[in-house]
């Protein structure tokens, strides 16, 4: 019973923005900070987990630009999703004597001997979207509002079922179900794969419990459906066996639950090879992403991926920027969040920034009149 022709959504109704406050000014405005120019002596080492996904190859040029235009030399290194490399990147930027560090981790459980040797060196420590955990030398952490993440890709996903409406309320003409739904985690060792799933999975376990909603692998535990390193050919193979597994006698899939773009794009690939329908007009299951990449954000303005959740990388490295020059500039950059994020050792200051949900009917003005794509790039669906 899938629903195949969606309804226009307003511009207003669909920027669903996450509960996480703008408090004060940002990660930068708390008491002691803001010099009007870096010392030139001064240097940030950002440790980047991979340039697989485009999102990080945006959010480390972000960051270099940022701190260059303030006057910080910058080593940036990308780890290519290898824990070993990382480590030894970070070893070599705090023995060449950086005067802060920004990380976005592979596996945020695995640096502790090298948060244990910038804090000897007196180095802040700056959590870049992946928690670093099980180790209190972590100073303060730039995300976004990860609970919500999920919160909105289930919202999407219930609204592309026809069960939510444009408002992100009851559909009148909701179908009563049962829809059958398909779940995906991302990696297990990325702390933020944890807040995207109960986020999600908080807001579609009532629809499951009414049966409204129904998962006929059975398979909804974060362990079950998690796709380790965020890899898109393993998502793409996990769908391919449920497919063959579950769905070989005519039973119907509506939905899938993906948490990032890449793994949407592998699980889009599964269901066209099985036949599924090459566009949702014409039957395929609605699938969910996030990231908005540059490649998904194509497949959904032909009506091919149903939605992305966009973090504006660019704030999010602006944050980030703040956070260190703060720092540098002898103060404290001020959290707008004190309690959510508690990495095994301690409660981590955090600043949160807000998401928003981009469908067919809003990406021009969310993603190209914000300037973070032009039209010819969604076009082509490149860079």
């Amino acid at each position: 019973m899938r629903i195949r022709n969606l309804t226009a959504l307003g511009a207003s109704a669909a920027l669903v923005f996450s509960v996480a406050g703008c408090a004060g000014g940002g990660a930068g405005s708390g008491d002691g900070g803001g010099g009007d120019e870096a010392p030139e002596d001064m240097s940030v080492g950002v440790a980047m987990p991979t340039q697989t996904y485009e999102r990080w190859l945006k959010d480390g040029g972000n960051i270099e630009s940022g701190l260059e235009d303030l006057g910080y030399g910058v080593e940036l290194q990308y780890a290519d999703d290898d824990i070993p490399t990382q480590s030894q990147q970070i070893d070599q930027m705090i023995t060449q004597g950086v005067d802060a560090l920004i990380v976005g981790a592979i596996d945020g459980s695995a640096l502790s001997a090298q948060l244990d040797a910038a804090e000897s060196a007196d180095i802040p420590v700056i959590s870049y979207d992946r928690l670093l955990t099980d180790n209190e030398n972590v100073d303060f952490y730039v995300t976004f509002d990860n609970y919500q993440v999920g919160v909105n890709q289930a919202n999407a996903l219930l609204y592309g079922l026809g069960i939510l409406d444009q408002d992100f309320e009851p559909a009148e003409d909701a179908p009563e179900g049962p829809l059958n739904v398909e779940l995906f985690a991302g990696s297990l060792d990325d702390s933020n794969s944890h807040h995207f799933w109960d986020g999600a999975v908080d807001t579609l376990q009532p629809y499951i419990d009414d049966g409204t909603l129904q998962v006929p692998s059975g398979q909804t535990d974060i362990e079950q459906a998690a796709t380790q390193r965020w890899e898109q050919e393993t998502a793409q193979k996990r769908m391919e066996n449920l497919l063959t597994t579950h769905y070989n006698s005519g039973e119907e899939l509506d939905g899938v639950l993906a948490p990032a773009d890449p793994l949407s794009r592998g699980i889009i690939t599964a269901l066209r090879s099985d036949g599924q329908g090459e566009t949702i007009e014409d039957g395929l299951p609605i699938v969910t992403g996030q990231d908005a990449e540059i490649a998904s954000v194509k497949l959904i303005a032909d009506g091919v991926q149903h939605s992305t959740i966009f973090k504006d990388t660019r704030d999010l490295a602006d944050q980030a920027v703040e956070a260190a020059d703060t720092y540098l500039q002898g103060g404290e950059p001020e959290p707008n969040d004190t309690e959510t994020y508690d990495n095994g050792a301690k409660v981590v200051p955090s600043y949160l920034l807000e998401v928003q949900m981009v469908l067919e009917d809003n990406y021009e003005e969310i993603l190209v009149d914000s300037g973070y794509y032009t039209e010819e790039q969604v076009e082509s669906g490149q860079m």
